[in-house]
């Protein structure tokens, strides 16, 4: 039987320092033009957290309003704000950046985050009325008392430390590693305890009230864009496995899928492979947020007069399981994907990844309620120069099928409108691409509001510099096949559940 999924959470973390002080152009325009006028003005263009939390975009990502609803929100939308607005939604949160700051701390296994000694107090009473992490009385553990402000400024000025600012201040440092290998540079700490720290809180929002225990969790694959390891190995990983030790899952083993922006869509067919083959019955994929990417298109916003839009880490976490009989199921059968030789323009990898995986399984492109590619907020890519992403996918989608003689040319403008959705994920790249939209689907499907759905992730693997080779996967996710049409379960959905309560049973037994 098809895999299942289970449970799907999404996470924010506010960033407006680590933006400034730690996103790649703001790095290298401080090494080429410090002096540059574009950052002077940058600081007057962060966000404050409560203008993050009423962003509409954001607000989606996390649950708190579906996507269809930003149509009815005239663009730009950070002109609208949603004053209502809550920081915690159906599906996560939107951490801010303080609080970010603690989670790293936590997170850090060798003693390298630093934190002044009355921040380090104030997180820690923050942390404690948080509603998922105060009560973790392992995480809490972790928090260290806090250090001097002169140790810390030393470290920073002296010894290769990256520094931790806050509205400005410096509350904090991350040291290096090692003393001579630039992979293990504070700054490359910093870069994989952020992706840690935003995976683990989009974990732990994933195990928030579910049925099966984390120890239950038998693998884990993390699906994010950093390479831990050090000169000997740059890649070796392995990330996931700590997430793990964090989350709880202590009968889990876990490793690391990457694949520039495709990751998590390769990772999600693989975890569904293997929880369908029997080797697992429960796998996570989660992935962390990328410092790299803040502020990315942030010299056109800064041009333009325009917030900073790019100030968010994305997290995501979703429970891949044995089917159920109840929950949609990821078609195994119906994986599509971008090979050596299929071509790299539009054509050729919508080909690929849409109507070849439709065809093995005797399905038209119209045949799928909802697509979901790359989901990238159009407030950003548009002022940046790049234009509305998500629609341009759909657009071709569409005109594929116009080719295919599934539609007519008129018939496009209403495709859009009746199988996409406005895009709305911040630019992370693994971020945007196809899962922001697994929750919603999850939901629409239990719902009977969508029959089926496509992910589809893309990938630039030129940026290695090892090919120049495109590259994607997809997969589509459709209702239960379990469900009968009186709304009752099949047999073999009956004998999966029966199976899978046996064995919970046999295993409490053994545990008492």
């Amino acid at each position: 039987m098809n895999a299942v999924i289970k449970k799907v959470a999404y996470t924010l973390a506010h960033a407006p320092d680590l933006l400034l002080h730690g996103g790649t152009t703001q790095v290298t325009e401080r090494l080429v033009n410090p002096d540059s006028e574009f950052l002077k003005a940058l600081p007057g263009a962060l966000q404050k957290y409560e203008d993050v939390v009423k962003y509409p975009p954001n607000q989606v990502f996390i649950g708190g309003m579906s996507p269809e609803g930003l149509s009815d929100i005239p663009q730009p939308w950070f002109e609208n704000p949603m004053e209502s607005a809550s920081p915690m939604a159906d599906f996560g949160e939107i951490l801010p950046q303080d609080k970010l700051y603690g989670l790293i701390d936590i997170c850090d296994s060798f003693e390298l985050v630093q934190l002044e000694q009355g921040f380090a107090a104030g997180i820690r009473a923050a942390l404690e009325s948080h509603p998922i992490i105060g009560k973790n009385e392992s995480l809490m553990s972790r928090l260290k008392p806090g250090f001097e402000l002169a140790q810390i400024q030393d470290l920073v000025e002296n010894a290769g430390a990256e520094g931790l600012y806050q509205d400005g201040a410096l509350v904090g440092c991350v040291k290096k590693a090692h003393n001579i290998d630039e992979n293990l540079s504070a700054h490359i700490i910093l870069e994989n305890l952020i992706s840690k720290a935003t995976a683990v809180l989009s974990v732990l929002h994933l195990i928030e009230g579910w049925d099966i225990e984390p120890g239950d969790v038998e693998m884990i694959l993390d699906c994010s864009e950093e390479a831990v390891g050090d000169m000997n190995q740059r890649g070796g990983g392995n990330l996931a496995k700590s997430v793990a030790e964090m989350a709880g899952f202590i009968g889990a083993t876990g490793s690391d899928v990457r694949a520039f922006c495709a990751a998590p869509v390769h990772a999600l067919i693989q975890a569904a492979a293997l929880v369908k083959s029997g080797t697992y019955r429960h796998v996570v994929v989660a992935a962390g947020g990328s410092l790299a990417k803040l502020g990315m298109n942030s010299k056109d916003h800064v041009k333009k007069e325009l917030p900073a839009l790019e100030d968010v880490l994305g997290g995501f976490a979703v429970l891949i399981s044995e089917n159920d009989g109840i929950n949609p199921e990821i078609l195994s059968e119906s994986v599509g994907w971008h090979s050596v030789g299929a071509g790299s323009s539009p054509q050729a990898v919508t080909t690929a990844l849409v109507a070849k995986p439709l065809e093995k399984i005797g399905l038209k492109i119209t045949d799928v309620d909802k697509y979901s590619a790359e989901m990238h907020n159009p407030d950003v890519t548009k002022s940046a120069g790049t234009g509305d992403v998500a629609e341009a996918n759909f657009k071709v989608i569409a005109a594929l099928a116009v080719m295919r003689k599934e539609m007519e040319r008129g018939d496009i403008e209403n495709f859009m409108q009746k199988h996409g959705m406005p895009g709305f994920a911040p630019t992370q790249g693994h971020i945007p691409s196809g899962v922001p939209y697994l929750g919603f689907a999850r939901e629409d499907i239990l719902e009977g509001k969508v029959e089926r759905a496509m992910i589809i992730g893309k990938g630039s693997l030129f940026l290695g510099r090892m090919t120049n080779l495109f590259d994607g996967a997809s997969f589509v996710i459709q209702k239960n096949s379990g469900a009968s049409a009186d709304g009752g379960v099949s047999e073999e959905a009956v004998r999966g559940l029966i199976a899978e309560t046996l064995r919970d049973f046999a295993a409490n037994l053994m545990k008492e």
